[in-house]
């Protein structure tokens, strides 16, 4: 018989983290999966590896490469391509911090909708509650990333409007 407390379920921050480490192609495109939120935030300081966003990218059902995700990332499809190449260096802690919000996002919308092909089609559409804004327009800016992120909550409790 297991001893109290041992069989616990992992926390639901970690669960998270794994989650969006996971979309980032983690393990083995990162170092480590970060444990905490001060792990995840000292590996986007440093920049998460090109192969991250690019694990990231290529595993998307729906979603492609246009001016809506590069703007959600913060990056020009020329640079995109450049890290794309053998050899590239890491992402910016900007890239690096859009691409996990991104990345995080995407793990909430799955975790609420049920399956990563409905989160992404979500992304893509516009949304009563967002004044009929796609979720994916509004991640340009940190205003947008609240309000999607507010609006996955509301999602998530059952209030749309």
């Amino acid at each position: 018989m297991p001893t109290r407390g041992t069989d616990r379920p992992e926390p639901i921050e970690k669960r998270r983290l794994a989650a969006v480490a996971s979309l980032l192609g983690a393990p083995s495109t990162l170092r480590r999966v970060p444990q905490n939120p001060l792990e995840a935030h000292e590996m986007l300081l440093s920049g998460l590896p090109s192969r991250a966003l690019l694990h990231l990218i290529q595993n998307l059902v729906f979603l492609r490469w246009d001016d809506s995700l590069a703007k959600a990332i913060g990056m020009s499809h020329r640079t995109y391509q450049r890290h794309a190449s053998v050899g590239a260096k890491p992402l910016s802690p900007e890239q690096s911090g859009r691409t996990w919000k991104l990345a995080e996002i995407l793990a909430k919308a799955t975790s609420i909708l049920g399956s990563k092909e409905e989160a992404e089609q979500w992304l893509e559409r516009p949304a009563i509650g967002l004044n009929q804004h796609r979720p994916i327009d509004l991640l340009a800016t940190p205003a947008g990333v609240e309000l999607v992120e507010d609006f996955l909550v509301r999602l998530e409790y059952g209030v749309y409007a």
